[in-house]
């Protein structure tokens, strides 16, 4: 048998729904999968078990990027379509059973609304699949030799961003000779075009103890997060990533809501600031223009965050 699913472009969104894909996987052993995503989301399903072929779909002027997954689906009768973006073009392809998304207002989680979708009595863990090249990378970019802190500084607009100098005086209390992880190294994460907003904090790092993970290829950074003893950082598909990878991870909130968007799993936790998302982005602000909107969180609200989950995950483990 055939699955489709569709999914979303930006990596966060797209790392959300991979409990789905998981879940469709273990119900239809050796059925053959079929990816459509856009370009920034693609690599994440590189490992996926029965993949056939990811679809990547380039945004076209006038939607035509639908019209060209419609020529390359065409041909194949898919058994399953799960559709996460709601297009009337994967009704026309010929289907058993098509599940289509329609977003509706609500304050459940993404990853809550997603499994009602499938009709699953749980919510579907996120969950992503390594190969072995990806995970003798990790080891060679983080090798072992103590705990690692994983800083996340940067995000997908400035608004997000926690200043860089907030996360150096982070990472110098948690890994302090009396911090919960001393001297531990400091791993220090963006994608590819985002060296520029990072590049204050890692300046601040010893350099001994700093690790240059930025744009690092999305599978590996997945691994790498895996093997840290601590992830923080600004909501970002990082974030959803370092969930994903079971890693303690806690994520910083101020303009988005982090009732739909929070790191999901039991080793994950949120700290805000004091304001609300509606208060600091008001409806119809452009987020090109909003400056930084993340200075009401101090670092000593973000250690004490960062304390409470690493004593839950230690206890938990």
């Amino acid at each position: 048998m055939r699955i489709l699913f569709v999914t979303s472009t930006r990596i966060g969104d797209a790392v959300l729904s991979t409990g789905l894909l998981d879940r469709l996987i273990r119900a239809h052993p050796g059925a053959a999968v079929t990816i459509a995503c856009g370009p920034p989301a693609a690599p994440l399903f590189e490992a996926v078990p029965g993949l056939e072929r990811v679809l990547v779909m380039e945004k076209r002027p006038f939607a035509r990027h639908w019209l060209a997954l419609w020529r390359q689906a065409a041909a194949t009768r898919w058994e399953v379509i799960v559709d996460l973006r709601g297009s009337p073009v994967t009704a026309l392809l010929r289907h058993g059973r098509r599940h289509a998304w329609r977003p509706r207002r609500t304050d459940e989680h993404r990853v809550v609304q997603l499994s009602r979708l499938l009709g699953l009595d749980s919510p579907a863990m996120p969950r992503l699949w390594t190969a072995p090249r990806h995970e003798d990378e990790a080891r060679r970019r983080m090798p072992p030799g103590g705990p690692v802190l994983a800083l996340g500084p940067t995000a997908n607009w400035p608004g997000k961003e926690w200043p860089a100098g907030r996360f150096a005086a982070l990472a110098e209390r948690l890994t302090a000779p009396d911090g919960p992880l001393a001297g531990a190294r400091i791993a220090v994460l963006g994608g590819p075009g985002e060296r520029a907003t990072a590049r204050p904090l890692l300046d601040a790092l010893a350099p001994d103890r700093a690790i240059d993970l930025i744009g690092t290829e999305l599978l590996v950074t997945f691994a790498c997060l895996g093997r840290a003893a601590l992830y923080v950082g600004n909501d970002s598909g990082l974030m959803h990533l370092a969930a994903a990878s079971g890693a303690p991870t806690l994520g910083l909130f101020g303009p988005t809501r982090d009732v739909h968007y929070a790191p999901f799993g039991p080793r994950c936790a949120v700290v805000r600031t004091p304001e609300s998302a509606e208060a600091l982005l008001p409806p119809g602000s452009d987020v090109n223009t909003t400056g930084n909107l993340m200075g009401g969180l101090t670092v000593a609200a973000v250690e004490a965050a960062a304390r409470g989950l690493l004593a839950r995950a230690g206890a938990a483990a």
